[in-house]
Parts: structure tokens; C-alpha cells; sequence
């Protein structure tokens, strides 16, 4: 289906519809047109979500020749509805992206790769990007929107529930589960400033430690005067219906009811390749960038959650267009 083919299917279509379709036009090595027969562009950006949609709109609007490289597995793909960004509150992620790709796809110069891009080398003038099919693209300036993997524990059900009903952000989901018997799962310092905080959204809360508690007498007495809960058993599975949980299963065999329960957990970047081609990382583990969101290489760039604490679909979409304004007047003024 061309791409003038798709958007008048889809100018047709019900959102429901428009969410079953591939989330940007898959590009066609084969029928490259003559401004990228060597496939060579201006901007390669390795990840098509919110950050890197964003950034190609920028760009795109800027005349720039634009590769979006994404294989259209989002790491909320899960998550039933997306909160805090303003016009689309409540909306599913899936409508936002398949809203937010055909509006980008309507920029001549941004074209799509569907793969997933497994290597980056820096060459004197620019930067190559392989893709796992084998098909290689070349760019003057890159842009890493890759995001973050969660480091889940290892709890049966977990990860079925993540994002909808095993939840990490109470911006994000804290509204929907308000006064309910909710959950966190953690320990120590960071157990214990995560359930202070959530305590803004319920009182019905308890804190699962899953084994031995590691807080500190003065937290756990903080706690107590709160009537917080805190239970040290150590957690079998979460039974779930959907992604939803009905029941925490204890090793000991025994049960709790639980709505929702939030889970903050480690994470490490999800593509390793800004780190193989030498950037930097900060201590927390994410990108490093200036204020212009270049990273420690010149040249390359990171944006959305692999390169920022806060994990939202508003600041991933500032931050895209805020990277592709910048590089876009670059290349401008540099070109002059």
C-alpha cells in the first residue's frame, strides 16, 4: 500500500481500525526514490515512539531527509491507556502512535525502515547504521529514541501485569487506582520513600518487602503511625486475569487481595549501541547528554527515556522536538 494509498484508507478508517495497521508505511529498499538511491540521509533516528516521532516532525517540517528505524514494539504496548499529556488524556498509546506516525508520514522527506538496527560505526564524516536484515544507512547526524529495559523481578505473572495492573508511576496510573488496596513492592530507603509518596493517592496501602525487612526501625515506626502495612513474606506469583491481578500468592501458600501495586525496578538501556560507539553513560545509568540533548559523541544524540528520569509521553515528545529544531538549525546555519 503506498503511503498517499494508506492515508486516505486511514482518513476512513475508525481508530479501532487505524490501530490494527502497521505504525508507519514500512519503507521499500528496492524503491528508494533518487534523493536516497544510496541510502543516505540527512537524520537517521533509531526508534519510532513518541521521542522519535516527534523528533522526525521537526525535522520533516524542516525539509530535512529523514530515516525513522523501529521494529513497532513500544515498551508500553501493554499499558491501556496513557495519562498527563495534554488533548490526548486517557487515550491508548496505540492510537496516540498510530495517529502521531501517519501525521509524520505525510512529510515527504521522513521515510521508515520496519527492523530493528543492531550496529553503529562512526567514520570520519558520519555514521553507519546495520539493521538485522542486513541492510545498512548512512547519516551525518544520529538520534538514539531506544528507551529503557525494566529489570523485572523475578515473580510468576509479573510481567503480564506490567503496565497495567503491576504499575510503577502514580503520575501516570495513581489517578485511575485511587483509594484502592494498593500494593508496593520494595524494600529498604527506596521502599520506604516510594510508599511515603504513594500515599498521596490511598491510605489502603501496604508495603511488600518480599523477604526480610530491610528498613530501618525509625521507617518502619513512620510507617506504623501511618498504618501502613508491611509483610515480609516472600511472593510466589500474582494471579491475574488479563493483566489484572486478583491475588498476591505467598510462598507459604497463603493469599492477599490486591488491585493494583506499584513495582519501581532497576533498568538498563534497551540498545547497546550508543554505548558501543562510546557514549557516555550517567550514574543512574541513562545517556548522557547536554543541554542541546547531544551525547558525549558530537554528532549523536539521545532523547525520551533512555536519556531522562521523567517517563512520560509529554516530556519524550518535548524532547523530540526540542532535538530535532536543534539539529535541524544546525545543519542549517552550518550549510550556509
Amino acid at each position: 500500500m503506498s503511503s498517499s494509498t494508506r492515508r486516505d484508507f486511514i482518513k476512513q478508517s475508525s481508530w479501532a481500525t487505524v490501530c490494527m495497521l502497521v505504525p508507519f508505511p514500512i519503507l521499500n529498499i528496492s524503491n528508494f526514490n533518487t534523493m536516497q538511491s544510496n541510502n543516505n540521509f540527512e537524520v537517521i533516528i533509531v526508534g519510532g515512539s513518541y521521542a522519535g516521532l516527534s523528533a522526525a516532525m521537526a525535522l520533516g517540517r524542516a525539509l530535512k531527509k529523514v530515516l525513522v528505524i523501529d521494529n513497532g514494539k513500544p515498551c508500553n504496548r501493554q499499558t491501556p491507556y496513557s495519562h498527563n499529556f495534554l488533548t490526548n488524556d486517557g487515550r491508548k498509546p496505540a492510537e496516540i502512535s498510530a495517529l502521531a506516525s501517519l501525521q509524520v508520514s505525510r512529510y515527504d522527506t521522513v521515510r521508515f525502515f520496519n527492523g530493528v538496527a543492531i550496529n553503529g560505526i562512526k567514520t570520519e564524516n558520519s555514521f553507519q547504521i546495520e539493521s538485522a536484515s542486513g541492510e545498512s544507512f548512512t547519516t551525518k547526524k544520529l538520534i538514539f529514541a531506544t528507551g529503557i529495559k525494566d529489570l523485572l523481578p523475578a515473580i510468576d505473572g509479573l510481567s503480564e501485569c506490567w503496565g497495567i495492573s503491576v504499575i510503577h508511576c502514580p503520575y501516570c496510573h495513581g489517578y485511575e487506582v485511587r483509594d484502592e488496596k494498593t500494593g508496593i513492592l520494595g524494600n529498604g530507603d527506596m521502599g520506604f520513600d516510594f510508599t511515603r509518596l504513594i500515599s498521596n493517592w490511598t491510605k489502603d496501602l501496604t508495603l511488600f518487602t518480599n523477604g526480610t525487612s530491610t528498613l530501618s526501625s525509625e521507617q518502619q515506626e513512620k510507617l506504623n503511625t501511618h498504618q501502613i502495612k508491611i509483610v515480609e513474606k516472600e511472593i510466589e506469583q500474582f494471579d491475574h486475569s488479563s493483566g489484572h491481578i486478583q491475588q498476591i500468592i505467598f510462598k507459604d501458600g497463603t493469599k492477599t487481595y490486591i488491585k493494583a501495586i506499584y513495582a519501581p525496578s532497576p533498568f538498563e538501556q534497551h540498545c547497546k549501541i550508543p554505548q558501543a560507539m562510546g557514549c557516555e553513560l550517567t550514574e543512574e545509568g541513562y545517556l548522557k547528554i547536554d543541554k542541546i540533548q547531544e551525547t558525549t559523541i558530537k554528532g549523536v544524540f539521545a532523547i525520551g527515556d533512555n536519556a531522562a528520569k521523567m517517563r512520560t509521553v509529554a516530556n519524550a515528545v518535548a524532547m523530540g522536538t526540542t532535538a530535532g529544531m536543534t539539529i535541524s538549525k544546525q545543519m542549517i546555519v552550518n550549510n550556509f
